[in-house]
């Protein structure tokens, strides 16, 4: 083409896109037909109106010419006869065309419906390496901005596609039975204007797909920047972030103007050959006329015929292309929804009719996937006995956070096993566990809703207001929540709450779980002293509940918290180096006294 690499869509960077095969036109129509398939009732009745409103219209330049010149013959019957006809039909198509439009909207509603449930879906059952690959703001993209761009495809594009493709067919037919010689030069023109989208159509395919990618890729960027915007003002960096951000912009830019020039081109064939049409018509039927081989009125109906398939050919190709930039943009929507449930999921496990709360590691190591050479756990054994409170300490990097992963089933350990009351921990149902563990981490994240709701969240049985009170007090978080504006009513945003009341209402939310299993990762690191040790005695009465036994496992750095723990369980490098009681340990005078000493003499 003229201009050669100018066209080029992609650069170095995009060498991973490029090699992606992408979704092809027809694979999208089928997965669209399986999203609304359960409503195909609207899609035709949607049909059979255009049906009727199309080949009304197609049939209304054939009637006007012919009232024309019966008029000028002064043909009284036929005149009247076909102004009737033009009536009837001008009622028909208004009727069927507002029947068309308002039912093909419906099914394309349907579809951006059932879309974005299918993506969700498939989104929240992958495992947790999927979330740690993909960024949040490239996902959320996905859900909304590419989902939307598939708001008009039936609506609009499939819907003007099958009404001018029904039009075309019956003005070329309407053509031909006037005059073939006639109807070729108009089907040449139509011919060629199809092989010019037929370079263009792809084209604008893959410009969308790029279009779509780099818009996810700006707002992640932006996505984050806003996030946290409190870390960008301290450091000073609002240039930086706005020239990450200025880097997707000038790419988008960069696709958006090669986009343009080749719709550009697309719309200048359109409209010579459009015009060269009319000039065809006029010299073509002026000749025919002239060599007496047609009548005034097939001319008249010719010119206006040959309009029809001109501008329904064009049409075809302008809501084609639309079509495909959709099909293009969407291309990442479409194989986020081929992805299966994780195994978790899919498989249904074991739920013991009692269980206690015996915890067994054995020989569990565990590596990150895209850090084969990185062990994070080598060949950890740990037995925590029902009833027991075990704590783990180390330093920064020892896997302890990643011990607590593994457990929750969040990561799979690469070698060993977890047993579960002599179960091995990949035989029970995923689901029914994780109901009897109550977690609480270092960083707790509370939902945008109200307090009452971000403590029963997760709980299955019936939750009263007095329950989730109860739960509150137990974590020392009753009072707090009472002093703002709406108490338990109150919505919660990210500056309503500090770091130590996130963490007491998560601790509340775990305490009304009434779980057999209660895990804590630093949960009361954000705590004042006298909270911290208030939290810790609720906890150690929590778990002697006679009625309801229960283990608990915490990791703490706070080394003062964990002096009461039954056993201590020392970790470095991945390994445990020392296990024993808070005096036992001391005693070995090891990396636990080390840790101990290093802490006692900062505070002192």
């Amino acid at each position: 083409m003229p201009g050669g690499s100018w066209w080029s869509l992609w650069d170095s960077e995009d060498v991973e896109t490029r090699a992606t095969k992408p979704i092809t036109a027809l694979v999208a129509l089928r997965r669209m037909w399986d999203l609304v398939a359960d409503d195909k009732w609207v899609v035709f009745v949607a049909f059979c109106a255009l049906t009727v409103a199309a080949l009304s219209e197609i049939s209304i330049p054939g009637l006007l010419a012919a009232s024309i010149f019966s008029a000028q013959s002064s043909d009284t019957v036929v005149f009247s006869g076909n102004l009737r006809l033009l009536v009837l039909l001008c009622f028909t198509s208004g009727i069927c065309s507002g029947l068309r439009s308002g039912c093909f909207g419906i099914a394309n509603m349907i579809l951006v419906k059932r879309l974005r449930e299918t993506l969700y879906s498939a989104l929240l059952f992958q495992d947790i390496y999927f979330f740690d690959a993909e960024a949040v703001g490239d996902l959320t993209s996905r859900l909304a901005a590419d989902c939307q761009r598939l708001s008009h495809v039936i609506g609009n594009d499939i819907n003007l596609i099958s009404r001018y493709v029904l039009q075309g067919t019956g003005a070329l037919i309407n053509l031909l039975t006037l005059s073939w010689p006639l109807a070729l030069s108009a089907l040449v023109i139509s011919s060629v204007l199809s092989t010019i989208f037929l370079v263009y159509g792809p084209y604008q395919k893959k410009a969308a797909k790029f279009t779509q990618e780099y818009t996810a890729c700006a707002n992640e960027v932006a996505q984050e920047t806003i996030s946290l915007m409190r870390t960008v003002r301290v450091y000073g960096t609002e240039g930086k972030e706005l020239e990450r951000y200025k880097q997707w912009l000038e790419k988008l830019a960069f696709i958006s103007v090669r986009e343009s020039v080749a719709y550009g081109f697309w719309n200048l064939s359109f409209n010579t050959l459009y015009r060269s049409t009319q000039v065809f018509a006029v010299l073509l039927g002026g000749m025919s006329i002239l060599t007496g081989h047609v009548s005034p009125e097939q001319l008249t109906k010719y010119v206006l015929y040959c309009e029809w398939l001109i501008y329904a050919t064009w049409r075809v190709g302008d809501n084609m292309s639309s079509f495909l930039q959709s099909v293009g943009a969407s291309d990442k929507v479409f194989r986020l929804m081929e992805l299966l449930p994780s195994d978790q999921f899919l498989s249904k496990g074991v739920k013991l009719q009692r269980l206690l709360g015996h915890i067994e590691f054995v020989d569990v190591s565990f590596y990150y996937p895209s850090r084969e050479m990185v062990p994070i756990l080598e060949h950890v054994n740990i037995s925590v006995e029902a009833n027991e409170v075990v704590a783990i300490v180390g330093l920064s990097g020892s896997g302890k956070s990643t011990l607590v992963n593994i457990l929750l089933r969040l990561y799979e350990p690469t070698n060993g096993q977890i047993l579960i009351d002599g179960f091995p921990l990949t035989a029970l149902d995923i689901r029914w566990l994780r109901g009897k563990i109550g977690f609480v981490g270092q960083e707790p994240h509370l939902f945008h809703m109200d307090v009452k709701s971000n403590i029963r969240y997760g709980c299955s049985r019936d939750i009263k207001q007095e329950d989730i009170e109860w739960a509150a007090k137990q974590a020392s978080a009753h009072e707090f929540i009472t002093s703002l504006p709406n108490g338990y009513d109150t919505l919660i945003d990210d500056h309503l709450l500090s770091g130590g009341q996130k963490q007491r209402i998560a601790i509340a939310r775990a305490i009304l779980r009434d779980p057999v299993f209660l895990i804590l990762d630093e949960a009361t690191s954000a705590l004042d002293a006298e909270s911290e040790h208030y939290i810790q005695g609720v906890l150690h009465a929590f778990k002697n509940d006679m009625k309801a036994k229960r283990t608990v496992i915490f990791i703490a750095h706070r080394l003062s918290t964990v002096k009461t723990a039954d056993r201590i369980v020392v970790m470095d490098g991945g390994q445990v180096v020392e296990m024993g009681d808070h005096a036992e340990l001391l005693l070995k005078d090891g990396l636990y006294a080390r840790l101990i000493k290093v802490q006692t003499d900062t505070l002192a």
